[in-house]
């Protein structure tokens, strides 16, 4: 059998793209969604260019830490390897909205369904060692600074100053999640896409929504988006390569923010306590 990958966000785009071509790759697919029919039309469609192993589909809203946990239970009790972790569901919404569990979405949704779930299936990664993490960052993440006063964006709120941050909170994740999984075979790496057509921006309103939705016809691809995911799922290039930013296939250095060290702590620290989770510790 093939190795097994879990990829959110897979019912379109970036995620949809990067699932089929690594099922033609010969991976076995578990794809999530939300919404099962979207799953299912999904599924079935991959299942014609699958190289013989099976896709399968999970139910879960990554907005809801309920959920979460119990998608990965779903996941843990149907599978017994997990080869690749792709994080790649995400969220713009131009006004500021709370989840059922009180957090402000973009940052649930883009960061902390990464944190809870990556915590959760952790230990199934390091049993199937040599394993992958692979977090889609963006690009945007280069004007955002955290305010660790302000998190969720209560005192100030802006949809892409919600979702820079919360890009930059996908690499410094990334980061500190590669220092704590050093020696145990378990490799984590993020990237930018490049500026693609999706459903990202679906949730935009206004004039400035407008503005970007007319602009998406310059965008590239969801096919040509997902490249770089696939590289660094499958490509034996990076085999052993943890803890780095890629963009178009090839390693690139993010911002300087963040590389700060002690403000990844305190935004693994704070995601612990939002999640209620103890994550990753590092190997002794």
């Amino acid at each position: 059998m093939g190795k097994t990958c879990l990829i959110t966000g897979a019912t379109a785009g970036i995620g949809k793209e990067a699932a089929r071509a690594l099922a033609a790759k010969g991976f076995r697919i578990a794809l999530v969604s939300r919404d099962r029919g979207r799953g299912e039309k999904a599924v079935e469609e991959m299942r014609h260019s699958a190289a013989g192993e099976p896709v399968e589909l999970i139910i879960g809203d990554l907005a809801s830490q309920e959920s979460i946990r119990k998608m990965a239970a779903d996941f843990e009790g149907r599978f017994d390897r997990l080869d690749v972790l792709i994080n790649n569901a995400g969220a713009w919404y131009s006004e500021r909205t709370l989840t059922i569990d009180g957090i402000e979405a973009t940052f649930a949704t883009n960061h902390l369904a990464y944190f809870l779930l990556t915590s959760l299936l952790t230990p199934l990664l390091k049993r199937s060692a040599p394993s992958r993490i692979v977090n889609v960052a963006s690009e945007a993440h280069r004007w955002a600074r955290l305010d660790f006063d302000d998190l969720q964006g209560a005192q100030s709120y802006g949809g892409w100053s919600a979702y820079s941050k919360s890009k930059l909170a996908n690499i410094m994740f990334t980061y500190e999640l590669a220092r704590r999984l050093e020696g145990s075979g378990v490799t984590a790496n993020c990237l930018h896409p490049g500026t693609v057509r999706t459903e990202l921006f679906r949730n935009l309103s206004g004039i400035s929504g407008a503005a970007i939705k007319l602009a998406t016809v310059f965008f590239r691809s969801p096919k040509k988006g997902a490249e770089t995911t696939v590289y660094l799922a499958s490509s034996s290039d990076v085999e052993g390569v943890t803890g780095k930013y890629f963009a178009d296939c090839k390693e690139a250095r993010s911002n300087e923010a963040s590389y700060d060290e002690a403000a990844a702590l305190r935004l693994w620290e704070m995601s612990e306590q939002l999640t209620h989770v103890i994550a990753v510790r590092p190997e002794s």
